[in-house]
């Protein structure tokens, strides 16, 4: 059985870093799963990219895959490094930022 949307047998072993690559100057995502629950996305950012500050009505956590990314959760900067996980609570104001190129995969989790 494979997975249509990614041409690959289904259980087959992912080295996530692998699966999205850097574009200068751009913010690259691949969706790896979405259903009712939540989502499973990895992202490159090309050095000085970024997500504006925003909320979620959901948890998320991100996981840096690759290099290393500022992380604003209501107004409090966190240093997230490669092998880091960060949580985003569900409501509170969240912006990320690529002083360097980075790559993560978010964790987006529904409830309710």
């Amino acid at each position: 059985m494979t997975d249509a949307s990614h041409d690959r047998p289904i259980g087959t072993p992912a080295e996530l870093e692998h699966l999205v690559a850097y574009q200068e100057g751009s913010v690259v995502s691949r969706t790896l799963l979405k259903n009712q629950g939540g989502t499973l996305t990895v992202f490159a950012f090309g050095e000085g990219q970024g997500l504006s500050e925003h909320s979620t009505p959901h948890d998320a956590s991100v996981l840096i895959l690759d290099g290393s990314a500022v992380v604003t959760i209501d107004g409090e900067e966190h240093r997230v490094s490669r092998g880091q996980m960060l949580h985003l609570p569900a409501g509170v104001p969240h912006a990320l930022r690529a002083p360097e190129s980075f790559k993560m995969l978010l964790v987006m989790l529904k409830t309710g």
